[in-house]
């Protein structure tokens, strides 16, 4: 079957509509009722999906393959409530409680950044409070926006609040852009977090980091959340929010590839829209760096 043909799943996966007998699962979160700029991120899973038709199944530059070791299925989309972004935070919650029923990584493709909060809960469930890598060009720690606790630039704030996350080990990089105060970054550190503004990237390799943030993670669990708007427009151009000025995509590749060897216990790929990304470029990334993900999970050989 030419691959621009055939079911229209991640990597061309079979589907499948639960994650039972699975060590990792794909899903798709379609929201962007809690964008605040451009909205269209509910195409996204649906897009990257589509680009990820050329992925092939090894990874040439780290010699992972994750098809020779797991069980890997895509298990659609969380039926969302397209008009009420607090009833769609609960209805994610009780998918993924589901999944985690199971033996089962979740990769997730977004959507806005949203999603990460009620993820996060369901992770927190099974797992406990989790170390985080937050690659991205915004914090998302407001505590309000227009008056409302949970949108796209609150998720972090509200894992806070909840005790979802290890404070020592959450680690906030590519973050750039004006602000509305001085302190916009401050807050996250003092919590203990790390933020890692991506002036601090320019001309660098990030391996190094990565090697620091394993060793500060040691065993504990972790979460990766990828919003593509970390990149700089030349790379993703097909986001909600952009900012100038951001990481590389082979930064992102040493981020990502940087995480082999701790352990992951999910990850999401956020704020890739269609509609600003008439050549499909955003989506491909987002495809591949979800790709990426799935290569350094426990379990997978090299």
């Amino acid at each position: 079957m030419p691959r621009f043909a055939g079911p229209s799943t991640m990597m061309r996966l079979p589907p499948q509509p639960t994650a039972e007998g699975l060590d990792v699962c794909f899903v798709g979160i379609p929201l962007d009722v809690g964008t605040s700029n451009r909205s269209g991120t509910r195409f996204g899973p649906r897009q990257i999906r589509q680009e990820s038709a050329m992925l092939r199944p090894y990874n040439m530059a780290t010699g992972a393959a994750p098809f020779d070791s797991l069980q890997i299925a895509d298990i659609g989309d969380v039926p969302l409530n397209t008009f009420n972004l607090m009833k769609s935070v609960e209805i994610i919650t009780e998918f993924y409680d589901d999944v985690l029923r199971h033996p089962c990584v979740p990769l997730t493709l977004g959507g806005d950044h949203t999603i990460t909060y009620p993820i996060l809960r369901s992770i927190a469930n099974k797992h406990g409070p989790v170390a985080l890598i937050h690659v991205d060009a915004h914090a998302d720690i407001n505590d309000e926006m227009f008056g409302e606790k949970i949108a796209h630039g609150t998720p972090f704030r509200r894992a806070f609040d909840d005790g979802l996350l290890q404070n020592d080990k959450v680690f906030q990089i590519g973050l750039r852009g004006t602000g509305y105060s001085p302190d916009d970054f401050n807050w996250a550190r003092s919590k203990g977090w790390t933020v890692i503004q991506a002036e601090e990237c320019w001309y660098k390799s990030l391996s190094p980091l990565m090697d620091g943030l394993r060793e500060r993670i040691g065993g504990a669990p972790v979460y990766i959340t990828y919003d593509i708007d970390s990149l700089d427009p030349a790379f993703a151009p097909g986001t909600g929010t952009v900012e100038i000025g951001g990481l590389t995509t082979w930064q992102a590749l040493e981020i990502v590839r940087g995480c082999a060897g701790m352990n992951i216990v999910g990850g999401d790929l956020v704020e890739v829209s269609p509609p600003f990304d008439p050549s499909g470029n955003t989506a491909l990334i987002g495809a591949n760096l979800l790709y990426e993900m799935l290569c350094v999970l426990p379990g997978v050989k090299r």
